[in-house]
């Protein structure tokens, strides 16, 4: 059973009780991202992310692992646009321990001056790998294009110069500010004892400020944009995108379905077209990304210098032929029996349960039952199907960006 409830100190909580289970999985969401940052500031929240490991008044960073290791637990974190999530797994009989460690690395950080020095030449370091991983940082590119403007145009880790910038007053500043009570949602799931659970949570988190500034909301421009880098490769990497919907709009799974039909699944439209047909890609898909106000719908193919304009137009004619052709009745209800399986199959997994209670709770405010995923997922039609086909079916809409070893034009590979 789920059951939700604010605590005294104003975290708000959720949890997920699973008898037969031996283990346990919690974390602490906190409402700082990305979208959260001022271009000055990109790249601090992932950077506090990381600070939290380096140490605390009670504990160093070597007893932080030293003790996580010690109980058998799985312990980590991450950071993406509008959230930080800290996050511990462990067997019932040490979940106590477990939380502890946690909270006193979320509540308790030092943040020493010296180590925050060194960790910026950690986290330069992995934005340096990231950039050598053209198939990841063209998604960073292409959010800045889709949302310029917005606040999800900021990367997560971001940019050297900011990182390297960033001060212990600039971090205590930011925790301040965003690492409030009414900014956080614990979520755990499996066996605990959730009335021991909240008298611990309660004692540590109360030591945080309780309030956090009011955010609004924002509408993304639907203008297109256009880039490219250049980059000693071998492949050009594709990437083109417009926004959509938010994760909690009523078209949300009619676009999953169009996604999965375009370009979702070995059995998709692009994948038998351009890579099966043309053998343009290797990889080629369709993706969504949602967020609690706006999302983007992303297409991306890794092709052989020189073929862009055929791969482009390869799409361009796939989204009219998909538009032009529509979505059966019977392929609608083939697509929601995929998604309604891979819903159950990451139910299996604690931290896919905790993940997405904790992320609903933070982004929307709201829980969604295994019934109420499952009656949602069956109430889309065909003709919503079909009427959402109208956003993404034109490929002058979209926006692009291109990763290559030369210059790629892709404003007039898009609009010619």
């Amino acid at each position: 059973m789920i059951e939700q409830k604010t605590l005294p100190c104003g975290v708000r909580l959720v949890t997920e009780k699973i008898p037969g289970s031996r283990s346990a999985s919690i974390g602490i969401w906190v409402g700082a991202g990305a979208a959260r940052e001022t271009a000055e500031q990109n790249g601090i929240s992932h950077f506090i992310e990381h600070m939290c490991f380096k140490g605390t008044e009670k504990r160093n960073f070597l007893q932080l692992a030293k003790e996580a290791d010690d109980i058998g637990a799985a312990l980590n974190a991450f950071t993406d646009k509008e959230a930080t999530c800290y996050h511990i797994k462990a067997l019932t009989d040490v979940f106590p321990q477990a939380v502890d460690l946690l909270l006193d690395m979320v509540c308790c950080s030092k943040n020493d001056a010296a180590e925050i020095r060194k960790e910026k030449r950690v986290v330069t370091e992995e934005i340096a790998m990231v950039e050598d991983t053209p198939d990841d940082v063209i998604v960073d590119i292409l959010m800045d294009k889709v949302f310029h403007g917005t606040p999800l145009q900021y990367s997560v880790l971001g940019l050297r110069r900011t990182v390297r910038g960033i001060t212990r007053e600039d971090v205590q500043a930011y925790r301040n500010t965003w690492y409030a009570c009414d900014n956080i949602v614990v979520a755990a799931v499996g066996n605990f004892d959730e009335k021991a659970l909240e008298e611990q949570l309660e004692a540590q988190l109360s030591v945080l400020p309780s309030k956090s500034p009011q955010t609004g909301g924002f509408e993304p421009s639907a203008a297109c944009r256009f880039g490219y880098r250049t980059q000693d490769i071998n492949q050009t990497h594709i990437a083109i995108g417009l926004p959509t919907v938010s994760m909690g709009s009523d078209e949300y799974y009619a676009q999953a379905i169009c996604c999965d039909v375009l370009g979702g699944s070995m059995s998709s439209r692009l994948f038998q077209n351009i890579r099966e047909q043309k053998g343009l890609a290797y990889s080629v898909f369709s993706s969504t990304l949602s967020y609690a106000d706006a999302g983007m719908f992303m297409i991306y193919a890794g092709v052989t210098p020189g073929k862009e304009a055929d791969t482009v137009n390869a799409v361009a004619d796939e989204l009219a032929g998909l538009k032009r052709e529509g979505i059966s009745k019977e392929e609608t209800e083939i697509v929601k029996r995929r998604l309604k399986s891979g819903y159950i199959f990451s139910l299996e997994s604690m931290n896919s349960r905790m993940y997405r209670l904790g992320r609903n709770l933070l982004l929307l405010n709201k829980i969604y039952t295994q019934d109420e995923t499952m009656a949602e997922i069956d109430a889309v039609t065909a003709d919503q199907v079909n009427a959402f086909l109208d956003r993404i079916c034109a490929i002058d809409r979209y926006s692009g960006v291109a990763i290559s070893g030369k210059r790629i034009d892709m404003k007039r590979l898009l609009q010619g």
